[in-house]
This record gives C-alpha cells, structure tokens and sequence, in this order.
C-alpha cells in the first residue's frame, strides 16, 4: 500500500476536532433560531415571537400606539339590488277592448295624471257614448213632462195618478243618466258633458292614472286588448326606490327595522341614504340568508332598477371594541395579519392577530392583542423592512 506523506495525515487529524466543533455550533443555532422562531396563536405573549432590535437613532421612523377599549358603531356591509318602489309603482289596465291605435308614450318618458298613454279603437267606447247620449236625451224629456205634470196638477187638469207617472218615469231617466256617467268616468272622462261637444268618433285615450315615469310599455300599435285584462303600462314614481339586501344568519341579531343605510354605487360618488323598513321573516333555504328591504330618496332618479349597490347598514355598536390603526396591521408571506408590538425601547416583535370591524382609519382586533399594548402604527413598513435584514 502507497503510504501517504506525513504533512497530509498530520492535517487530517487536526481537521476532525474542527469539523465536529462547526457540526456542535450549527446544530445549536439551528435549535436556537427554532426555539426563537415559534409561535403559539392563541397566546399573545412576547417570548412566543421573535425579537429584533432597531437603533436607537431610528426610531424616530416608527409611530407606537397604545391599545385601548373603545366603543365603536357597528356597520355591516351588505350587497344589494336596485328595485322600484311598489307602493308607489302602479299597473296601468285598459278599461276598453279594441285595438290599439297609436302609443303616445314611450318608457323613460315622465307622465302626469290624465296625460294620455296611447288611443283605442274601441266599439265598447261607441256604445258608451251612444248609451249616455241616448239617457241624457230620455232624461231632459222626462223632465220636462214631469214639470208639464205639475202645472196640469196645479190646475187640477190631470189626475195625481198622472203626476206620479211623470214624476217615476223622470226619477229612472234620471238612474240612467247616472250610470252612463259614472261608465264614463271609468274611462278617464271625468267630465262626461264634454262628450257632447266632442266629434263622433270610436278612438278613446287610456290615461295615466297616476303621475310618475314610464317604466314598461306592454303594447304594440294594432295589439288587440281585452277590457280590465290587458295590462299596457308600469308608471313608477322613481324619486323613491327600493334597495334588496340579504342578511347572514349571523348578523341577524344585529339588523333591526328602521336601522339607517348608507347606500354607494360604482357609478356615482355621492353616498345615498335610507332605512330598513322590512325584514323577511323566512329565510332562503338556498342562500341561508334573510332579505330585508330598504327605502331610499333618489334624486336626480340616478338609482336605477336592477343596479347593483352597496349598503352600510348602521347596526348598533360594539362596546369594548380593540382598535388599532389600519396602518398596524400587516400580511405575511401566507397572507395572515400580523402587528408589531413593542416589547422594550427598541424591542419589537411580530405577533398574529384577527380582525374584527375596519372603519375611519381604525380596525378593531378580535384576538391576539390586549389592552394597554403598544404597537407600531405608522412605520409598520419600515419596520418589517428592518426585521427582513436582520433575518
């Protein structure tokens, strides 16, 4: 066997006490750093994170906030939908049969009460006209026998029998006349004389019976429409809406009818308001969630039906609450929230938290922190860059 010369043994055996003293070195750092590096999410101590330390010269770039109790409102963010108004929203119904003649309107279009919606052509209408033409004419006969009668009475040239004859025959014209007017006015005449005065023609409008905006036209020229069964108009008043919301199972404790609502869209940047004024009492098998209804002003009509909206509802507060700048609070590497609280003057460590409600520059912290704390608002960044370096 080659022997191998004496400076290279006397070197190899020199190096084993070194290799095993770097192998003891690095087995310790490495149980050191483990030791360090845990942590413990349901215990909000210190010794549970890793400790780093920032020069006392730079601490003037980190803002440290106490943790106190507060009482803070409790808004719940819901998604919801645009709808009209149905108590102010009406069905408009043609009282005539007959085919349509010509559409006046068109939907977007602000109607007001008695504006005509389209015209009829309506034999129904011609035999109304004709009928209380006819009762009107019978009406001034009979009248005027019956003032004939009395005189005759008066001068005792007829009987009392006679008389009373004048005086039934004028009381049933009379009936007559009466009917056909009020079958006039249920089609928007509300002066009946004035059918005198007009030309003889089979056209009669469909008025609106209320004022409001044009939000469906269900009628086409020459459609055939049916008497009280056809419905030709939806007329909503639109500076009132409705907006739809579904409420979680677990914030139904916290909505109540007449809470206040304040509405935002996408589409505009003025904030809409209004109140809860009904809550299903059913809930959704499929979305296991409650519908509640809010009313709310639209001015300009700028909320339109079916758009999609946000609502803060304003339920109540939460008492106790933990806040927190939104600027304290951090997401590592797997997205989990995390705030640096400060242990000693220059000693801060990284501790997992939850969180609660977010609103005016504040979040509230569920768990994970305790009052009387301090923690790092402003410079939060700053400070993760450094704890980054020292790593």
């Amino acid at each position: 066997m080659k022997r191998l010369p004496v400076q290279f043994a006397v070197s190899s055996w020199l190096m084993v006490p070194a290799l095993a003293a770097l192998f003891v070195v690095a087995c310790g750092t490495g149980q050191e750093e483990s030791k360090m590096t845990s942590y413990t999410s349901g215990q909000p101590q210190e010794e549970s994170a890793t400790l780093f330390t920032v020069p006392q010269d730079q601490l003037a770039h980190v803002q440290v906030v106490s943790v106190q109790k507060t009482r803070l409102p409790r808004v719940l963010r819901l998604t919801g939908t645009v709808t009209y108004n149905l108590f102010k929203t009406t069905p408009v119904f043609t009282a005539v049969g007959g085919p349509v003649h010509e559409i006046l309107v068109a939907p977007g279009e602000t109607v007001q009460e008695g504006q005509a919606l389209l015209t009829v052509n309506s034999p129904d209408y011609s035999l109304l006209r004709s009928t209380y033409l006819k009762a009107r004419d019978t009406f001034e006969l009979a009248d005027k026998n019956f003032k004939r009668a009395q005189d005759l009475y008066a001068h005792q040239a007829i009987a009392e029998r006679d008389l009373q004859q004048a005086e039934s025959d004028r009381t049933q014209a009379q009936a007559d006349v009466q009917s056909s007017e009020d079958a006039i006015r249920a089609l928007g005449f509300s002066d009946p004389d004035a059918l005198l005065k007009a030309p003889a023609t089979a056209q009669i409008p469909l008025r609106a019976p209320v004022a409001g905006e044009i939000t469906d036209r269900l009628v086409g020229p020459g459609q055939l429409l049916q008497g009280g069964a056809t419905q030709c108009f939806t007329i909503s008043d639109m500076t009132s809406v409705w907006v739809l919301v579904n409420v979680y199972q677990s914030d139904l404790g916290s909505v109540h009818e007449g809470d206040s609502v304040d509405i935002t869209t996408d589409s505009y940047p003025e904030t809409f308001h209004g109140r809860i004024s009904y809550i299903s009492p059913a809930m959704d098998p499929n979305t296991r969630t409650l519908q509640a209804r809010i009313v709310t002003d639209n001015p300009a009509k700028k909320l339109k039906n079916n758009m999609y909206v946000t609502a803060m509802v304003h339920a109540g507060e939460i008492p106790d609450a933990l806040l927190v700048p939104d600027a304290a609070v951090l997401r590592d590497t797997e997205n989990q929230p995390f705030v640096y609280v400060q242990s000693a003057a220059n000693k801060f460590a990284r501790r997992l938290v939850t969180l609660g409600e977010s609103q005016g520059g504040e979040t509230q912290i569920t768990s994970g922190l305790r009052q009387g704390e301090q923690v790092v608002g402003d410079g939060s960044l700053f400070l993760q860059f450094k704890n980054s370096l020292q790593h």
